[in-house]
């Protein structure tokens, strides 16, 4: 079996930024995500501030090839953003479990999601997102895992947790092993 090194992580602490971002690349490939992302900002003259969001019409949106459902979803990360405190210090100030329940409250915004914001953004090292598919891929295979359903999940929270307290490490190292495939 060949080694796959652990690529460094980038945390993007604007946590708004990569929420709206995180939308756009939900259940698209990377290349289709960055072209969508990339018209999206194009609508916005220095940065896609929230109350700009909140006010943009969703036929604009969905110009830039966003779904009718994830425009929507955007708009909720922004109105939440001005309702709500969303800034980067207040997120950063929560432990992992306060933060995913302070970002699932913002409609289109699950589990998923947050943890991969945690991760990603803020740079956490104790984040495991059991309910990725790439991740529980490529732990089935190579930790040889046979069971289903609820037993797989449970049975992958106790592998993850002998990664503990840098599950977020070996999560991306699963995903960087199913990618080389």
């Amino acid at each position: 079996m060949s080694r796959i090194p652990l690529r460094p992580a980038q945390p993007n602490p604007d946590v708004y930024f990569t929420l709206l971002k995180s939308i756009v690349e939900q259940q698209l490939s990377l290349k289709a995500a960055d072209t969508i992302w990339n018209r999206f900002l194009d609508k916005f003259e220095d940065y896609p501030h929230p109350q700009d969001v909140v006010e943009i019409e969703t036929e604009l949106m969905r110009s830039c090839g966003l779904s009718f459902q994830k425009a929507g979803y955007m708009q909720n990360i922004a109105r939440f953003a001005i309702e709500n405190d969303l800034s980067d210090a207040f997120i950063a100030s929560l432990d992992d479990e306060a933060a995913e329940k302070h970002l699932c409250q913002i409609k289109g915004v699950g589990k998923w999601t947050a943890e991969m914001i945690l991760m990603f953004s803020l740079g956490r090292e104790d984040v495991f997102p059991v309910g990725d598919l790439a991740v529980r891929a490529a732990m089935i295979k190579l930790y040889d895992v046979k069971s289903e359903k609820k037993q797989l999940f449970v049975d992958l929270e106790s592998i993850a947790d002998q990664w503990r307290p840098y599950r977020s490490y070996g999560t991306r190292l699963m995903w960087d092993w199913y990618l080389s495939r």
